[in-house]
């Protein structure tokens, strides 16, 4: 795209820009009402250009003056020395979106890392989690005291069980997402035998594990465990995502104490009004329509938020069969067919079975009000909604970490076994 002006003197415009791929103009008319004195062209065929205007730029990102307090030391033209910078930053923790300064400067930092040899400037610290497609290890800038988790994929594995199309949705769908309530990617690296995502380290531990610990938690635990899962929820559907794979293991606790989703392997972006046929999920979260092939949407989510409710305050699912296809036959048998037991008082009760209709047009969350309906349910009366966001709220499931590389809230794992083969089809170019 050429940029050209006409400066006085001269009869002829001047090109005085060419703009690439990324690149932008018209700013000036998002933030200011300056009259436009150049010509944007296209100089080639297939030029795609991505327009936002001024109200919905103010609602997404900011007005020009909430920016100035914000981007300072990242916008060039907002910071003219590094003293002005100190002061202006100092004073302001979070960005819009929850971008942090801190983000910006570390996702700057990783960007210079070679990708195909990440543990040139990473290390090993511990193992955080294992799984059939490989481990996640909290690794540490070399020399420096920044911790990051690293999530190594086996690509042999992934070619096997044919998950490049899950892989791939993840990393995209990480890249995108910008939430208090999502865990971020930060970069990816790939080396013959793993793909690799450098993501945040929570290390306030997995709820799953508390949970089992626990037994079953309190109503107030469980509302706050809610409330920032529906406002994950209530993001991603807004991205047009579907998570399809809610349950106490994919959620995670930061320093805060605040639960963040992690695991996107399932997670699909949808148009509204289309469905996907898909069969996956954890038996005891899948909704009907998925386990009857009916094709499924956004309300999938719901229903898997009624049984996380009724998980976390019993320390169980709702359905559980000796094999999976008991399970699928509890499951659509119904909510209705259910004893709840009296450990569950009345108001997360009705809840759970408005989340949990065998319909999916029938669901809270579903309906015209959307998602506003879960968090005005009587049960939620009085959350303080606007405090989690601002992650004001003492959260109850908060615990002493004594640094960024304080891992005692994991279990121990034993270290890996062998080595994958190699695995070189070239799936994994974009990573």
């Amino acid at each position: 795209v050429k940029v050209t002006q006409t400066a006085e003197g001269q009869t002829q415009p001047q090109l005085i820009k060419i703009l690439q791929k990324g690149d932008y103009f018209g700013e000036k008319a998002l933030i200011s009402d300056d009259v436009r004195s150049a010509n944007i062209i296209a100089d080639e065929n297939d030029v795609e250009c991505l327009v936002i205007d001024r109200e919905t730029f103010n609602q997404t990102v900011g007005t020009f003056e909430e920016l100035q307090a914000y981007l300072v030391g990242y916008v060039a033209t907002l910071a003219r020395d590094d003293e002005e910078r100190h002061a202006q930053v100092s004073s302001v923790e979070r960005l819009p979106g929850d971008v942090s300064l801190e983000m910006i400067q570390l996702k700057e930092k990783v960007t210079q890392f070679p990708s195909s040899c990440p543990f040139q400037n990473l290390e090993i610290v511990a193992t955080l989690g294992v799984g059939g497609f490989g481990r996640v290890e909290l690794v540490k800038v070399k020399n420096e005291n920044i911790a990051f988790a690293m999530k190594c994929i086996k690509k042999k594995h992934i070619v096997d069980t044919k998950q490049q199309e899950h892989i791939h949705s993840e990393k995209k769908i990480l890249e995108e997402a910008c939430s208090p309530f999502i865990v971020k990617l930060y970069r990816t690296f790939k080396d013959n035998k793993y793909v690799y995502m450098l993501l945040e380290a929570c290390l306030g531990g997995e709820l799953w594990s508390i949970l089992r610990d626990r037994g079953s938690f309190d109503e107030t635990t469980t509302k706050f465990c809610v409330g920032c899962v529906t406002e994950a929820i209530e993001y991603l559907h807004s991205m047009s995502i579907i998570y399809r794979d809610l349950k106490p293991e994919n959620l995670i606790l930061d320093a805060q104490g605040y639960i963040k989703l992690v695991d996107f392997g399932f997670a699909k972006k949808i148009r509204a009004g289309q469905k996907t046929w898909t069969f996956c999920g954890t038996p005891e979260y899948v909704a009907p329509e998925v386990i009857l092939n009916k094709g499924h949407d956004f309300s999938v989510d719901f229903w898997s938020l009624g049984i996380l409710v009724y998980e976390l305050l019993t320390g169980n699912p709702p359905f559980t069969g000796v094999d999976q296809m008991m399970t699928y036959n509890l499951i659509l048998k119904g909510v209705e067919r259910l004893d709840f037991p009296r450990i569950i008082t009345k108001r997360p009760e009705d809840l759970i079975r408005r989340l949990c209709r065998q319909s999916p047009t029938e669901r809270l969350g579903n309906l015209k009000n959307g998602i506003h309906d879960i968090k005005r349910h009587r049960w939620l009366n009085g959350f303080n909604w606007e405090g989690l966001k601002a992650k004001k709220l003492t959260s109850p499931l908060k615990r002493e970490l004594s640094g960024p590389m304080d891992y005692s809230h994991f279990d121990r794992y034993p270290p890996e076994q062998g080595v994958p083969p190699d695995e070189l089809s070239g799936w994994d170019k974009d990573f």
